[in-house]
């Protein structure tokens, strides 16, 4: 099973289509679970950062293979990165969950609760998108390890 926490509600349409699309492209090997935590609606980012952290810890389960995405995080090919899910799957036998931070990050807390930090780039990309970038890599990484035509 696949599972993605992260802050926040898709609002634009276009984003909400996608999706809807790789959830459903993804259901064809795996579950998933999206859950939704709400933003703080503060623009101090140390409170910010401790009361996301206090709500992704109780929604965080010890017992998953949790991959935290984050900047300073070990870069993947997509092949890679399909290689590692069938890792985690293979030998950890457990949930793959992936934690995408709110808009002033994650605290360093729960980066240290994580198994795993992963970065799909030094660049910044807004929350909204990222999720699409996400479900599209994971959709990647099952028709790779697949062996099935979409990975180019």
């Amino acid at each position: 099973m696949i599972k993605i926490i992260c802050f926040g509600k898709i609002k634009e349409k276009y984003f909400f289509e996608a999706l809807n699309e790789y959830e459903k492209r993804i259901s064809k090997y795996s579950k998933l679970e999206i859950i939704e935590l709400p933003d703080e609606p503060t623009n101090n980012s140390k409170i910010v950062l401790e009361k996301e952290k206090e709500k992704l810890i109780k929604v965080l389960n010890k017992s998953d293979f949790n991959i935290v995405l984050d900047i300073e995080g070990k870069e993947l090919s997509s092949i890679d990165f399909a290689n590692k899910i069938n890792d985690i799957f293979t030998n950890h036998n457990s949930v793959v969950t992936f934690i995408i931070g709110g808009s002033c990050g994650i605290s360093e807390d729960i980066k240290k609760m994580c198994n795993y930090r992963l970065s799909f780039s030094k660049l910044t990309f807004p929350h909204q998108l990222f999720r699409v970038i996400l479900l599209e890599q994971i959709y990647r990484a099952f028709k790779i390890l697949n062996n099935e035509s979409y990975h180019k």
